[in-house]
């Protein structure tokens, strides 16, 4: 068996072709393989194939490589719909039918409860899936003026590098954004700025005014230079013509502000916002405001939550890690008094604001560093019947290992958007805090890529007759 030795960067671009046969998809959508007993990740392949590759990056115990040729294709390979796939660094797994994406994300889910929680649901939930284009509400774009061609890039990174990709559509932005990136890039190219603009961070909420039927698109401009008289109007024009607002951020996020249009004395700038129509409910948020990108799959995403959570009249009901309060506002409805925790200010003001909005009184929001919670710091919260726990990636592992005997609610709904700490937080509670995990299964928020958010349902053991 031919040996092959490690190689520095400056000899990669030689590393041989080499040939596999692809076992598995990884977490990060890379097809899985092994040859001569060293495991290969790698790009573009799909499990059942067989695919020659060529090495990028090597290291003892694994080498991460890109697809040369398919010798033997799967029979879930398709054709990528978005021109620049394979370029752009977006969607990794649009050559997969979107039936199989779903169901690799769920093996992935089963698979990290598994091997790093110790732990197997009693029920897998069918997936929740729904559009797979013209889904996303929110990006955040790169931008790059090339001097050598004199032209301006707006689009994602290429995949595995810091370039910006050439492109002039996305698949998977709301098609009205879509078709502005090359307008875009043919504005600021003629800005003063051009060099000193490198990012842009998008928005769309829902029209605001039902005889027209327009999204609301806020583009957030990271600006790195003071604009000219010039810039202005050029800006300016191009909002009137694509009827978008232009928001700009010279510093930190509290420099974000309005540049054009702004609030005239007669009439008000259209705010953005979403809505839960199942509940009555309308959401207002800032650009720059957290919310899910996929508000087509966020509905199903609370009906679904509701149903596992079950909230009655008579209880109490903490959500924690609770935002804007998307989940918050839809527990009040059933009656149950809440109390939403934030670590953010900012997002607690706007859950306040939208629960005076949806006239809705039996909640309360406040501030607090969940990531620092104590036994003590929980027990003087008080006592819940039950939670629901939305935690950005890093999971909720101190509030979940804060539970005891005293504060221990009898349910506890987890949604997740990284199946291995939520895998590792199912642990704990099943292990360690007498919990059993009686349902889980995935949310595909984000179709066409590798990013994987689930939910799952647990109960405690000492209720469960």
């Amino acid at each position: 068996m031919r040996k092959r030795r490690n190689k520095s960067a400056t000899d990669l671009a030689l590393a041989p072709l080499l040939t596999a046969t692809i076992e598995s998809l990884d977490q990060e959508g890379r097809g899985v393989a092994h040859v001569d007993g060293k495991t290969i990740f790698i790009d573009g392949a799909l499990p059942t194939e067989k695919v020659t590759f060529r090495s990028h990056r090597i290291k003892p115990s694994y080498e991460v490589a890109n697809v040369v040729d398919v010798l033997k294709q799967s029979n879930q390979r398709v054709t990528p719909k978005c021109p620049h796939f394979g370029l752009c660094g977006g969607c990794k797994l649009q050559h997969l039918d979107f039936a199989a994406q779903v169901a690799n994300k769920q093996r992935l889910l089963e698979s990290d409860l598994k091997h790093i929680g110790k732990v197997k649901p009693d029920n897998m939930l069918p997936p929740i899936y729904g559009p797979t284009w013209g889904y996303r509400h929110k990006a955040r774009l790169s931008v790059k003026y090339v001097e050598k061609k004199q032209r301006v890039l707006v689009g994602f990174n290429e995949k595995a590098t810091r370039y910006v990709a050439d492109m002039n559509s996305c698949e998977v932005l709301v098609p009205e954004v879509s078709a502005l990136i090359a307008p875009l890039q043919e504005m600021i190219v003629q800005l003063s700025i051009r060099d000193k603009l490198p990012q842009i961070e998008l928005a769309v909420g829902e029209a605001n005014l039902a005889e027209d039927n327009q999204p609301v698109i806020v583009l957030i401009l990271r600006i790195m230079a003071e604009l000219t008289q010039s810039d202005e109007a050029l800006l300016k024009a191009f909002a009137d013509t694509h009827h978008v607002q232009i928001w700009t951020q010279t510093k930190g996020p509290d420099t974000i502000k309005p540049f054009y249009p702004l609030d005239s004395s007669t009439q008000a700038l259209p705010a953005l916002k979403y809505s839960l129509p199942e509940f009555d409910l309308t959401y207002p948020f800032k650009p720059n405001e957290f919310t899910q990108v996929n508000p087509q799959i966020n509905q199903v995403m609370i009906r679904r939550a509701m149903q596992l959570l079950a909230p009655q009249s008579h209880e109490k009901i903490a959500d924690f890690f609770c935002g804007i309060g998307n989940f918050t506002l839809p527990i009040a409805r059933s009656g149950a008094q809440v109390l939403g925790l934030e670590g953010l200010a900012n997002l607690v003001d706007r859950a306040n604001e939208s629960a005076v909005l949806n006239d809705i009184t039996n909640t309360q929001f406040g501030v607090a560093d969940l990531f620092k919670m104590t036994p003590e710091a929980l027990t003087a919260l008080g006592c819940f019947d039950k939670w629901l726990v939305d935690p950005p990636r890093d999971g909720a592992f101190e509030l979940i290992k804060s539970l005891d005997a005293i504060n221990s609610p009898q349910r506890i709904v987890y949604v997740s958007c990284n199946p291995a700490t939520l895998a590792r937080d199912a642990g704990v509670l099943v292990n360690e805090k007498g919990y059993v995990l009686k349902a889980a299964g995935v949310i595909n928020m984000f179709p066409h890529t590798s990013h994987v958010e689930s939910i799952a349902l647990f109960e405690l053991a000492s209720n469960i007759r």
